[in-house]
């Protein structure tokens, strides 16, 4: 006769399992909660020109606070985004910048330094339209500081797109 485990047999195995030390990383979780509070501060905000101004203050001092390197490419990669693409909006989004079309995320980029990780990202959200006839397209890219001229003209041309 077999016996069913007992109830606390089932805990103790819940409880090693949940407490083996995965999950959110310091970044990860810092990052969920500026989240929670840019919802919050959206609400408050109300609509129109005083939420846009005061979303962008909040962007470039989000630049203007990156380590060395990375505020230098936030600079580069912000007046790219807004001369590119100047019906986006800037904005925080977990806590770094982004750019948004009618309220919806449509590229933003995380600084390496910040995240503590080895290169900034810049990337697109789903509203970006740069489907590919191919079924499959990037939606990331890693970046250093030494941004190439070409690799800068290639990401304007698809910022370009991505709002088209």
């Amino acid at each position: 006769m077999s016996s069913a485990p007992k109830s606390s047999d089932r805990k103790k195995k819940t409880t090693s399992s949940a407490s083996s030390g995965e999950g959110f990383s310091e970044q990860e979780r810092a990052a969920m909660k500026d989240r929670a509070a840019e919802l919050k501060a959206e609400g408050r905000r109300g609509r129109g020109a005083a939420k846009a101004a005061a979303e962008e203050k909040e962007c470039l001092a989000k630049i203007a606070e990156m380590p060395d390197g990375d505020r230098e490419l936030g600079e580069r990669l912000h007046a790219m985004v807004t001369e590119a693409a100047p019906e986006l909006a800037p904005k925080l989004w977990y806590g770094q910048p982004a750019y948004a079309k009618n309220g919806k995320v449509v590229c933003f980029f995380r600084s390496g330094r910040m995240d503590k990780v080895r290169y900034t990202v810049f990337g697109f959200n789903e509203t970006a339209n740069l489907d590919d006839a191919s079924g499959m397209w990037p939606t990331s890219y890693a970046i250093t500081d030494e941004l190439s001229e070409a690799a800068e003209a290639s990401l304007r041309d698809l910022i370009t797109k991505a709002v088209s």
